[in-house]
């Protein structure tokens, strides 16, 4: 068990350096989630500590995206840190949960500003608009 949880440990730290531009990102999302974490622990126990990492990680993709990949960053970073945060939970308690928001906000983060990137920049480039043809009468 501890095996796996290193091995998703490590995945979730390297998977933002593999995305040049995300890491930016990662570390809003990752941050953000983990002192949502923090402070929704101290207000509402673990439930507490679930939503406010989801929401410290989707306010920490947002601030630290471009304009165009706010939405899916904050998305990306908010369930991450949140499953982070549950996951965590279950493995570490309330140290786990706060590692887990700031793990899988990163991850999350960094993969949903990595998704809207690829959307971006395939929206309507090298498509054919259809033109209307005349009919030979």
């Amino acid at each position: 068990m501890r095996k796996l949880i290193i091995a998703v440990a490590l995945g979730a730290l390297t998977t933002p350096l593999a995305f040049a531009d995300d890491g930016k990102v990662a570390i809003g999302s990752g941050v953000g989630g983990a002192l949502g974490n923090v402070i929704g622990q101290q207000v509402g126990g673990s439930t507490g500590a679930a939503v406010g990492a989801g929401l410290g990680g989707a306010a920490g993709g947002a601030m630290s995206s471009r304009d165009g990949n706010k939405t899916e960053a904050a998305l990306g970073g908010g369930l991450g840190a949140a499953g982070g945060s549950v996951l965590g939970n279950q493995v570490g308690g309330s140290t786990g949960s706060t590692i887990g928001a700031g793990l899988g906000g990163a991850a999350g983060g960094a993969l949903g500003n990595n998704l809207a990137d690829d959307n971006n920049r395939h929206d309507g480039h090298g498509k054919h608009k259809h033109k209307k043809h005349k009919k030979h009468h």
